[in-house]
């Protein structure tokens, strides 16, 4: 009895796991398709664009959209999704809070045999089997910082670069540092050393940074944000400084960043910055949904797919050529006029 002990207690185990795996879900609707989104916060323009897209299009096809804000808790974000499997949902897709928290989740979904799409926040690797749309933010920096690269040279004088970086839990943060770097290191001649000023995605840390930075380094002239929504950072710390000057002032600093939000586009036309990239925000989230619900009609349970947006730079040489195609410009376009 007691060699047996051991072996029924491993039986048990297995049983678990394959009960908790395979046996937790139950049916979400009767006959309509159910799709759980989760996404991790709603605080900048981008990802409620985002949400407002996806949401609204899929409501449009008859689809029940359970909505589920994670608040920046990736904890909170993974028991979210696991209700949601328990709950029977036809389909996931999901905005997480960073690539590590984006394989542990997709690895419930595969578990349960539920599809799941990644939103425009890579995992941290391929390991693991989903739908994953996103931005080349590599290639779209590299670009952007390019052309403030070729602004920078016909100033005839060195310049002293910084960047804003993103949270480096993030694929993003480190794609959009690294086509900063590839740009830069083009022209060595032309640049002091890089002063990196970490932001955490997070406004009150960007703008503390920011400030020691500016007060140990006075003389920095060319600075490119890893992201759009930090504008209002940076003009709270340059604007007292005298250096928050449009195009053609001697105090101008060179500005370029990634997104493209309306707040970049409003001051890309005021001349306050000089480029900005974009990232396809309508096409990544039809990309999203059109993928996740085929794989969810032919049966396909761990859909394995990568979508890039290839993006483009927004510069003060193209923007009257290529401003419509910019997320942001549309969605100023489709604001109320005063007034009205």
């Amino acid at each position: 009895m007691r060699k047996l002990r051991p072996i029924l207690l491993l039986a048990l185990l297995i049983l678990t796991v394959i009960f908790n795996c395979q046996c937790s879900r139950q049916p979400a609707g009767q006959g309509q398709t159910v799709i759980c989104f989760a996404f991790q916060d709603l605080e900048t323009e981008y990802w409620v664009a985002a949400h407002k897209a996806i949401t609204e299009t899929l409501r449009t096809k008859g689809i029940k959209v359970l909505e589920r804000n994670g608040h920046q808790d990736a904890n909170r974000q993974l028991e979210q999704v696991r209700d949601a499997i328990a709950q029977g949902v036809d389909g996931i897709i999901i905005i997480p809070q960073d690539g590590e928290s984006a394989l542990t989740i997709i690895g419930e979904a595969n578990c349960a045999g539920t599809p799941i799409a990644v939103f425009n926040r890579p995992p941290a690797n391929n390991s693991r089997p989903a739908v994953v749309v996103v931005a080349d933010n590599e290639k779209i920096a590299e670009e952007t910082v390019r052309y403030m690269v070729r602004t920078a040279s016909e100033l005839n004088r060195r310049m002293k670069p910084l960047i804003l970086v993103g949270d480096l839990g993030d694929q993003n943060a480190i794609a959009r540092k690294q086509g900063f770097y590839n740009a830069i290191n083009e022209r060595p001649e032309l640049f002091e050393k890089p002063i990196e000023v970490p932001t955490k995605w997070d406004p009150a840390t960007t703008l503390a940074n920011l400030e020691a930075a500016m007060q140990v380094n006075p003389g920095v002239d060319f600075i490119f944000t890893s992201s759009d929504f930090l504008y209002p950072q940076i003009k709270a710390v340059l604007e007292p400084l005298g250096k928050w000057k449009p195009i053609g002032d001697s105090n101008h600093i060179i500005l370029g960043g990634l997104d493209g939000d309306s707040t970049a586009y409003r001051l890309m036309e005021q001349g306050l910055v000089d480029a900005t990239g974009v990232q396809d925000l309508f096409f990544e989230a039809h990309a999203v949904m059109d993928a996740l619900l085929e794989a969810i009609e032919n049966g396909q349970k761990t859909p394995d797919q990568w979508i890039d947006d290839p993006g483009f730079a927004l510069t003060q040489a193209n923007m009257e050529q290529k401003r419509n195609d910019m997320w942001g410009y549309r969605v100023l376009a489709d604001l109320p006029k005063a007034g009205k």
